[in-house]
C-alpha cells in the first residue's frame, strides 16, 4: 500500500468513528406537554416549568424534546390529543392548563408517568388515590384554589359588608367548579347574605352571567377557580368596573388587570415544581412514590385604583395584610 493512501484510509476512520459514536449515544427523552389552554396565553407558566427542568439538569433542545399540545379550551380535543402524545411514545406527560387535561392524560395510559397541576383536590377528583403515595403513574403539584371559594367571600364581605347578596361565577364544564357552589352557599349563610350562581363557558355567557348579576343586584362577584374564567380575566375585569360590582378571583393576574382583589397560591412556583418532578422521573424515579405536592403560599393582592374608582375604601389592617398592592 502506498503511504499516502494508507495516511487516507487512516484520515477517514478518524472521521467516520466520532460519526459511529455520535449514532450511538442515547436519544434525549421526550416530554409532552398536555394543556387545556392556548399557546402563548401565559408563557410564564411555561417558563416557569422549564426553570424546574432546569434545576433538575434538563434543558430544552439540548438534553430534552418537549412536544406542545394545546386544546385551545376544546375539553373534547383533549383525548385526542394525550392519545397523540401516547402514541409517540414520550418519557412523561405534563398535563396543566386544567384538571380535564390530567383527567385526559390518565385515561390515555396506565403507564406513562404523568405530572399534573391541579387547582383542587386530586383525590376527590380521581387522579390519585392519596396525596402521600399517588400509587399510579400519576402525581403532580395541587394548589387547592378551588378550596379557596369562602376565604375569598370573607375578603369581600370585609370590603363590602352590607352587601345583600354576593355571586359566585363558575365554568359547569370544568372539574374546578366541584364544590365550589356548596362551599359558597355555606359561606354566605354564615356572613348572612344569599348567594346567585352565575354559570359561564364561553364569552357570550359571561356578558350574560353579568346581565344577571345586575337583575338579582348582586353587591359583590367571586370569580372561580377555572382555567377559562382566568383566561378571560380583562373581559370579566372590565365587566366588573362596568357595572360598579367588587370582585375577587384566585389568580393574582386579575387584580393585575383591573380587578379588585385576588387571593390564591402562587400557580407559577406550582408549574417550576411540576418541571421538577418531571426531571425526576426522567432520572428514574417513579411517580407513585412522590408524593403530590401541596402549594402552600398564599397571596393576597389588591388593586387599589380599581378600589378607589368604587368607592371603596380598604383598612390599614388589610392593606398590611396583603402581599401585594397596585396603585
Amino acid at each position: 500500500m502506498r503511504r499516502r493512501e494508507f495516511i487516507t484510509l487512516i484520515g477517514g476512520a478518524a472521521v467516520a468513528w466520532p460519526l459511529a459514536a455520535r449514532g450511538q449515544q442515547p436519544a434525549m427523552p421526550v416530554v409532552g406537554w398536555l394543556s387545556g389552554q392556548s399557546a402563548g396565553e401565559r408563557p410564564q407558566m411555561v417558563d416557569a416549568f422549564h426553570r424546574g427542568l432546569n434545576e433538575i439538569g434538563y434543558v430544552e433542545g439540548r438534553t430534552v424534546v418537549i412536544e406542545y399540545r394545546w386544546a385551545d379550551y376544546q375539553n373534547n380535543r383533549l383525548p385526542v390529543l394525550a392519545a397523540d402524545l401516547v402514541s409517540r411514545g414520550v418519557a412523561a406527560i405534563a398535563a396543566t392548563g386544567g384538571n380535564n387535561a390530567a383527567l385526559a392524560a390518565k385515561a390515555s395510559t396506565a403507564t406513562i408517568p404523568i405530572v399534573f397541576t391541579s387547582g383542587v383536590d386530586p383525590v376527590k377528583v380521581g387522579l390519585v388515590a392519596s396525596l402521600n403515595r399517588p400509587g399510579s403513574n400519576l402525581t403532580g403539584i395541587s394548589w387547592f384554589n378551588a378550596e379557596l371559594t369562602s376565604k375569598g367571600l370573607g375578603f369581600l364581605h370585609e370590603l363590602v359588608p352590607k352587601a345583600a347578596v354576593v355571586a359566585l361565577l363558575v365554568n359547569p364544564s370544568s372539574p374546578e367548579a366541584g364544590s365550589q357552589p356548596a362551599d359558597a352557599v355555606a359561606a354566605v349563610r354564615a356572613l348572612g347574605q344569599s348567594l346567585v350562581v352565575l354559570n359561564a363557558a364561553t364569552d357570550s355567557e359571561i356578558d350574560g352571567a353579568f346581565a344577571t348579576l345586575v337583575e338579582r343586584r348582586a353587591g359583590g362577584l367571586v370569580v372561580g377557580a377555572d382555567p377559562f374564567l382566568t383566561a378571560r380575566r380583562a373581559q370579566i375585569a372590565a365587566l366588573a368596573a362596568r357595572h360598579s360590582v367588587p370582585s375577587i378571583s384566585f389568580n393574582r393576574d386579575f387584580a393585575v388587570v383591573g380587578g379588585l382583589m385576588s387571593y390564591g397560591n402562587d400557580v407559577v412556583d406550582a408549574h417550576r415544581k411540576a418541571g421538577i418532578y418531571v426531571g425526576r422521573i426522567l432520572k428514574g424515579e417513579k411517580p407513585a412514590d412522590l408524593p403530590v405536592e401541596q402549594s402552600t403560599k398564599f397571596e393576597l393582592v389588591l388593586n387599589m385604583k380599581t378600589a378607589k374608582a368604587l368607592g371603596i375604601q380598604v383598612p390599614n389592617s388589610m392593606q398590611l395584610l396583603a402581599d401585594e398592592v397596585i396603585e
